[in-house]
């Protein structure tokens, strides 16, 4: 969060500085930077949950899910999540939140129906590992960071496309405009692969822990390698997930998206199976 303010203030900096006089960009610019980081850390789990269409359930909409959440809880010392249900025929599932306290998961229908209970369990072992070893506070506050810095590389092409003056008191300001104009445009080109590679490095390793962490909480790391065979093997696409919230599913929910593959925020799902059954 620390490396997203300054990324984002310099870009601010480099803005103000290549336009003739406009620190207000950089003003904006620590604003934003400071607002997005907060409200990342506080809100991003209701965007998550928003954006995927969760629906909250209680112990008696549904008790078959919420006991199995339940007593994993009990079983793993963690205090209850919030328990979501997402209307989808896809096989997925993720949890959000900031610490356990203030912890979501969430199952698509497609997943419950598909699962036998012991698979289910695996599933859920998985996500509740995720909150217990905090992974879903780092994952949650991507989902913001990753969105504020594409929509500023997006603000970023149009001023430079339809923005203000160069700096033109002399031939060193204008040379320094266009090097401003250059770094600028730099920023543009990598936040991308920045906010791609922020996921990638972050979701991966998780994805390991996860797995081993709720394989120790069942004593059954087969019924969670079962299911990820299933969810594999599953050709639906979850129709809400976005590039922004594909890290914190169990799957990559992008399966039928270009590029999807390449540039995927989980580990092969072979290897992970290999690995449960070698356990």
């Amino acid at each position: 969060m620390s490396l997203f303010v300054v990324f984002i203030i310099a870009i601010g900096f480099s803005l103000s500085f290549y336009l003739d006089g406009a620190y207000q960009i950089l003003i904006v610019a620590i604003i934003l930077s400071v607002f997005m980081s907060t409200f990342s850390y506080y809100k991003a789990d209701k965007v998550a949950l928003w954006s995927t269409g969760a629906k909250e359930i209680k112990k008696e909409d549904n008790p078959y899910i919420y006991r199995l959440v339940e007593n994993l809880c009990i079983a793993s010392g963690i205090t209850t999540p919030k328990v979501h249900i997402i209307n989808s025929s896809a096989l997925n599932a993720f949890a959000t939140g900031r610490d356990p306290e203030h912890a979501s998961i969430a199952l698509t229908t497609g997943l419950i129906e598909a699962l036998e209970n012991e698979e289910l369990e695996g599933v859920i072992a998985h996500e509740l590992s995720h909150i217990k070893n905090y992974d879903i506070r780092l994952m949650t506050v991507v989902v913001v960071l990753v969105g504020a810095i594409a929509i500023l590389g997006n603000l970023i092409f149009r001023i430079q496309l339809y923005g203000g003056h160069r700096r033109s008191g002399n031939r060193d300001s204008g040379n320094a405009g266009l090097i401003i104009l250059i770094i600028s445009l730099v920023f543009l080109i990598i936040s991308p692969i920045i906010a791609e590679i922020i996921k990638l490095a972050i979701s991966r390793k998780r994805e390991y822990l996860a797995d081993a962490s709720g394989a120790l909480l069942t004593r059954y790391p087969e019924g969670l390698a079962r299911a990820l065979e299933k969810i594999s093997k599953s050709e639906v696409p979850f129709q809400k997930a976005s590039a922004a919230t594909s890290h914190l599913f169990i799957s990559n929910p992008l399966k039928k998206k270009a590029f999807s593959k390449l540039f995927s925020t989980h580990p092969p799902v072979d290897d992970r199976i290999m690995r449960l059954r070698q356990m």
